[in-house]
């Protein structure tokens, strides 16, 4: 199982991604670990604003790019738990962050 997240960093931008282990990928992007990108380790995360399950690599692909396309006004909105058509590849859920 693939994980969509949306992090809320310091300044209070949100930085989309994908990975397979949510709490191992926290850590890399707060430096416990090798491994962040480099926009946290600008902007480092408070914590998760926002988590999705999706079934293979491939929706979770699909949804992290139409998340980084999105406002900062829309995500601002998904991560508070709008719903926007449209938004989510099939077999994608919501998750509690």
């Amino acid at each position: 199982m693939y994980w969509v997240y949306l992090l809320r960093c310091e300044g209070g931008t949100l930085y989309a991604g994908i990975t397979v282990d949510p709490a191992r990928r926290l850590r890399q992007h707060r430096g416990e670990l090798p491994g962040g990108a480099r926009y946290t380790a600008a902007h480092p995360p408070l914590g998760y604003a926002a988590l999705w399950t999706a079934p293979d690599r491939s929706a979770a692909s699909k949804l992290e790019a139409r998340l980084k396309r999105l406002s900062r006004a829309d995500k601002e909105s998904v991560a508070a738990g709008a719903v926007i058509t449209g938004l989510l590849p099939e077999g994608c859920v919501r998750a509690a962050p």
